[in-house]
């Protein structure tokens, strides 16, 4: 066949080469080695090359096209476990705990990972995520609702990378909300064991009796209504006694508040100050731990959890939940302040849920009121303080 020809390499090597003209150009097209292929099969290779140059197609740039193509593939080939990896790496840094860390990813790992870890990202569709979702909606819903966050967020950052195109599978709106129930419909939140207002004053005195950075850590907690994690992480940098504040800025370790919310101030009253001036200066941490750094959640919840053993065993009641009878954790003491102010006092409902750094009426109020109370919200605190020191809702003198 005019143009087949045996090329021999410098090493004795052979392989089918056709010569032939594309257009205005002569191109060597390797037909493949020999032995491997045949006489036979090199001319019918050849004849294949020639009937699309007739068509008028390049087989050399249809070749470069197509290794482009398969090269280009397998970058973006890149399967749900190592996308998840490599999120990972970026998300766990933000996390605050090496346990949070390990369940972070435990949910993805168990759940996730047995249906679409091998999957590469762009062939995982809304069927794949729905798989794995149904057999724990309806039973472990605060699971399953976390897994598939992590599972949307996971497919959103391989999207990012440019591992996958079209929307995300896994998100919630206009999509997996028309084939699941809503969470809260199905497994509504339970609110957090309450320290009952009845009780508050006793429960004062039993903590007033304890030492520990961790009990100081939970009447702090306790006189500012603030969540354990603002109160683990407060800096002295957030203080300023002189304007009797305590300011916590948006996007904070722990502090629940969104980069993008508005800061939190807390007014100090003279009860809160003078539990500050009793702290020793060991770091930037009100709070710091013995051994270093921030306090666990634990740490404040075995202080509470020792003071209602404590009553228990000289035979008392101890400090439980009205409704469900467990025992108060730290969380339920918010709970309680809120009861107080709207059973024992007349002040308004708003200055509480701003206290509790809770958002405030509709969105177009929170645009326009910019106002947080401060100073009125300071002698709330002082009454609340006052209250648990004697167990009556009076301002002292």
């Amino acid at each position: 066949m005019a143009g087949l020809l045996m090329q021999v390499s410098g090493s004795g090597a052979q392989s089918w080469l056709l010569r032939v003209r594309v257009g205005d150009k002569r191109r060597e097209i390797g037909l493949g080695p020999f032995p491997e292929i045949s006489l036979a099969k090199a001319r019918e290779k050849a004849t294949e090359a020639k009937e699309a140059i007739r068509k008028g197609i390049d087989p050399v740039e249809t070749r470069k096209a197509a290794r482009s193509a398969l090269l280009a593939s397998q970058r973006q080939g890149l399967t749900f476990i190592e996308a998840f990896e490599k999120y990972a790496a970026k998300k766990l840094p933000e996390l605050t705990t090496e346990r949070y860390r390990s369940q972070w990813k435990a949910t993805v790992e168990k759940y996730a990972f047995p249906e679409l870890g091998g999957m590469l990202v762009q062939d995982i569709t809304r069927d794949d995520i729905l798989r794995i979702l149904h057999p724990i909606w309806e039973t472990r819903t605060e699971t399953a609702t976390k897994v598939r966050q992590r599972v949307e967020k996971t497919l959103d950052y391989a999207k990012a990378a440019g591992h996958r195109t079209g929307d995300n599978p896994a998100a919630w709106r206009g999509n997996l909300e028309l084939a699941l129930s809503a969470p809260s419909k199905i497994a509504p939140k339970e609110n957090y064991p309450a320290l009952q207002i009845d009780d508050a004053a006793r429960w004062w005195a039993d903590l007033q009796s304890r030492e520990g950075i961790g009990s100081k850590a939970l009447a702090f907690q306790a006189l500012t209504a603030a969540r354990s994690g603002a109160v683990r992480f407060a800096t002295w940098d957030e203080i300023d006694l002189g304007a009797r504040l305590w300011t916590i800025q948006p996007g904070r370790t722990a502090s629940k508040i969104p980069p993008t919310g508005k800061t939190h101030r807390v007014p100090l009253t003279e009860t809160m100050i003078e539990l500050l001036n009793t702290l020793p200066r060991m770091g930037d941490l009100l709070f710091t731990a013995p051994r270093g750094g921030s306090l666990s959640d634990a740490t404040l919840g075995k202080a509470m959890r020792t003071i209602h053993e404590a009553d228990v065993a000289k035979g008392g009641t101890g400090y439980l939940d009205a409704k469900t009878k467990a025992q108060a954790v730290p969380h339920g003491l918010r709970s309680c302040f809120r009861v107080w102010v709207t059973e024992r006092t007349n002040f308004d409902g708003d200055m509480a849920e701003i206290a509790l750094a809770h958002m405030v009426g509709s969105k177009v109020r929170q645009a326009y009121d910019r106002s947080d109370m401060i100073e009125k919200r300071r002698a709330m605190m002082d009454a609340w303080g006052h209250f648990l020191r004697a167990g009556k809702s009076e301002v002292p003198e």
